[in-house]
């Protein structure tokens, strides 16, 4: 039995919080492979937005204001040429020392400034300088930028679109950082993650509750699947020292399979997957959107026959629709009928106008009818289509699960190749989740198997136990 939970104060939990935004932001960029910084955007409308706008408006309308007096007045425009030096040194590598000598040489702001007093300072040449040190230390996907900056002839525009690619320079500089130290940050950060988790755990003493229920029903699971499989002479003694023997890892995969079908409204999360339960909630949705176009798929090309399957784009065309109208699915407002009645009058005038574009019969009324009816009865949860592919689904992922640290990608059942593309990113995404949290927290999941596989262990269950922190391959 557990012990009941103890008060914790305000100062203990301050203390837990610590680190908190860092840990996060760390946990995000390991577990998320597409993860970019982008730059931020205010709120349309917004009055932080109106304030950026009209101090801006200000900044280069008195610059503008200055370069057009007689003599020009170049105190703004040194100042935007000082910014500009500063952001092109942060640019170059310590092995750039010519690069470096470059950009100090003609940028040197005292000998600008005497330029400038003199009446000799030429700023189209210095700007031509440094659009071409831009082009020279950034990314080749910013070239297409830098060749319009060579287009603007009018110089308050045109500094004002230099700072904006240099802006765009900057993310892909923090961008290739954030993928350089990945590899290094995965570890570290599991680390942390794995010490604040035991503070807290120190604090209040029964926060793997949930974890060992959310354990304990992945290995009742297996248990009773197992036992199905049996032939009906087997005893249960001899099942025990066989091929019903259960895995540490089986447990553990049956478990995040077990977080695909998690009803998120009334049970709470397991604690050690809490950080993570709205990308679990995601790929949940992703799921059961991509379950309703496999099976739409599958009821199509049935009906069709042989005609459509290997019409180039057509599958995309059926997917984008079925994505499109089921956009909201999670909502409690979206009905989930009414959508798949649009999906069916869509899908049939697809599928007529691509049979008379390739030469065939359009579909009688009766098809028709026919296929709107199978796409409706989607919506029915005993489906026998809906409920084979959702199997199929489940089993690629639980295969995925099991080969995720070999290099053998798991063969994509039968019925499932128009979205194999899909559920393959899905996978991916996935198991990497899956994998960091393994690596997290694999010393408490070991300690609660280990119970429950002693308690089991008369009752069919043995133990086959694996490593103890499985560590990330290149799903990562």
């Amino acid at each position: 039995s557990s012990s009941p939970p103890r008060p914790v104060s305000v100062e203990e939990l301050m203390e837990t919080a610590k680190g908190v935004t860092n840990m996060a932001l760390a946990h995000e960029i390991v577990v998320n492979g597409d993860f970019q910084i982008k730059p931020a955007e205010l709120p349309e409308h917004s009055l932080e937005k109106k304030v950026r706008e009209i101090v801006h408006k200000a900044f280069w309308d008195c610059l503008e204001a200055q370069l057009k007096e007689d003599p020009p007045t170049y105190d703004h425009a040194i100042k935007l040429l000082g910014e500009i030096k500063e952001n092109l040194l942060s640019f170059l590598l310590p092995g750039h020392t010519r690069l470096r000598n470059q950009i100090m040489e003609v940028l040197d702001l005292d000998l600008i400034k005497q330029e400038a007093e003199n009446g000799a300072l030429d700023i189209a040449k210095l700007v031509e300088f440094v659009i071409g040190m831009m082009g020279t230390l950034c990314a080749p996907a910013r070239d297409e930028e830098i060749k319009k900056l060579k287009d603007i002839r009018e110089i308050v525009p045109l500094f004002r679109a230099i700072f904006s690619v240099l802006d765009l320079m900057k993310m892909d500089m923090a961008n290739f950082a954030v993928s350089s130290i990945r590899p290094k940050l995965m570890q570290q950060s599991a680390e942390y993650e794995r010490k604040k988790f035991q503070e807290f755990l120190e604090k209040q003493p029964n926060s793997l509750d949930l974890v060992t229920d959310w354990l304990q029903e992945a290995a009742d699971d297996l248990a009773k699947l197992r036992y199905k499989k049996l032939p009906p002479s087997s005893s249960a003694v001899g099942a025990a020292g066989g091929a019903s023997v259960l895995c540490s890892t089986a447990i553990q995969n049956q478990a995040y399979l077990k977080l695909l079908k998690w009803d998120h409204t009334n049970r709470p999360f397991p604690e050690t997957v809490l950080m993570d339960q709205s990308r679990f909630q995601e790929i949940q949705l992703e799921l059961e959107q991509l379950l309703v176009a496999g099976t739409v798929l599958l009821v199509t090309f049935s009906a069709a026959g042989a005609a459509l399957i290997d019409v180039p784009g057509f599958a995309e065309k059926i997917k984008t629709i079925v994505k499109v109208l089921l956009t909201g699915m999670h909502l409690p407002s979206f009905n989930l009928k009414e959508s798949l009645a649009t999906i069916g009058e869509k899908v049939c005038a697809e599928v007529n106008s691509c049979l008379s574009q390739h030469g065939f019969a359009p579909f009688t009324a009766e098809k028709e009818t026919v296929l709107k009816g199978q796409i409706q009865a989607v919506a029915n949860p005993d489906n026998t289509i809906c409920k084979l592919i959702d199997s199929r689904i489940q089993k690629f992922l639980e295969n995925y699960l099991a080969s995720s640290h070999q290099k053998a990608v798991p063969t994509v059942p039968g019925g499932l190749g128009p979205i194999q593309r899909e559920l393959e990113e899905i996978a991916i995404k996935y198991v990497r989740l899956v994998n960091y949290n393994k690596m997290v927290f694999s010393p408490y999941y070991d300690a609660v198997l280990g119970k429950i596989l002693t308690k089991e262990e008369p009752q069919l269950v043995g133990m086959c136990y694996v490593g103890k922190v499985e560590q990330p391959n290149s799903v990562f």
